[in-house]
């Protein structure tokens, strides 16, 4: 799964160099944490969050193997 935010992000971003994916596993779920250059996180998160959103949509499909985590994607 990191893998792949970190593929979307940094074929989205002016800075692909910033791009990070940190992975914190916590009881029933998995949290990823995105860092990209403070210039490119309006680029990550859209107009109205609309990339954001289908970011997430793309993680909870590829969670979808794993039913007993969920997956949450944090924009640092």
């Amino acid at each position: 799964m990191e893998t792949l935010v970190e593929y979307v992000a940094k074929s989205l971003v002016d800075d692909p160099t910033q791009v990070r994916v940190k992975k914190r596993e916590t009881g029933n779920s998995v949290i990823l944490e995105l860092h990209v250059a403070p210039q490119d996180t309006g680029r990550i998160i859209g107009k109205g969050g609309r990339v954001a959103n289908a970011l997430r949509t793309l993680l909870r499909t590829a969670e979808s193997d794993q039913k007993s985590k969920r997956v949450i994607l944090k924009i640092v």
